[in-house]
């Protein structure tokens, strides 16, 4: 492959895929909502076909009609921008002391969000001397009663949408130690917001323990965990104002100012 060609844009293998990026990409030229007979024109296509493809796109907000025959970018494509861009400014913000606090306690250092009914795991530091496998990758899931990061979540929340959580989910368990009962669930969600951290005790891999502790932006809302795994015989409890103090100073980094009050 030539140098030329690897520059080259890969064109998606499905054609009204195609289509779509080029709606969307000439809706984005303009501040101002753009008539269908002038999108026809500039992608090429006729003019049912992409009304069709633009009300398909409207359908899942990622275009608006602001009046009839006329089109904008939607609100949706805003809110996932925001939701890429605050994973990514809190990746960069944990980097460096993720590091640090790995090569003090030599365990997994997890960075984890909330994705619906599940955490992700966006970052990780680590390293074989650890003695542990990692089992969930960096892009990784996992249910949110189920872990540390994702217990700090749901203590966040207001005790009706637990509820909900536990009925929408069932709280299904993977191990033998997983919580599975509402009322169990309750009493570790109280302890998470009396002490800002979280623990699971072997509750999404047998053999594994964790502890995390919260991240804040600058609007004093939780955006991520900060968690150590480790072995079940080896967690060390005299990890916790490491852990914590790491979690502060990616919260302030984030703009998160600790109230005085």
């Amino acid at each position: 492959m030539t140098k030329h060609e690897s520059t080259l844009p890969v064109k998606p293998t499905v054609q009204v895929i195609e289509r779509m990026f080029t709606l969307l990409e000439i809706l984005a030229t303009r501040e101002e909502a753009v008539s269908l007979k002038e999108i026809s024109e500039k992608s090429g296509l006729h003019p049912s076909t992409a009304h069709r493809i633009l009300n398909d796109l409207a359908t899942g907000r990622f275009v608006d009609r602001p009046a009839a025959g006329n089109y904008r970018l939607g609100m949706r494509l805003l809110e996932l921008g925001n939701l890429v861009k605050g994973r990514l400014n809190v990746r960069d913000a944990a980097l460096t002391p993720m590091r640090e606090l790995h090569k003090l306690i030599q365990q997994p250092v997890n960075l984890s969000m909330r994705q619906g009914d599940e955490i992700v795991y966006v970052e990780r530091a680590y390293s074989e001397r650890s003695g542990m496998q990692v089992v969930r990758a960096i892009g990784g899931r996992a249910p949110l009663h189920l872990t540390s990061t994702g217990k700090l979540f749901l203590a966040a929340d207001d005790p009706q949408r637990v509820r909900t959580y536990a009925t929408r989910t069932g709280l299904a368990g993977h191990t033998r130690n997983s919580i599975t009962q509402l009322p169990l669930l309750e009493r570790e969600l109280a302890k998470a917001r009396q002490y800002g951290i979280a623990r699971d005790n072997e509750e999404l891999e047998l053999g594994v323990r964790c502890m995390a502790a919260g991240i804040y932006d600058d609007q004093n809302k939780l955006v991520a965990g900060l968690s150590i795994s480790a072995p079940a015989d080896r967690l060390d409890e005299g990890w916790l104002p490491k852990l914590q103090a790491t979690a502060d100073e990616i919260s302030t980094a984030l703009g998160y100012k600790t109230s005085t009050v």
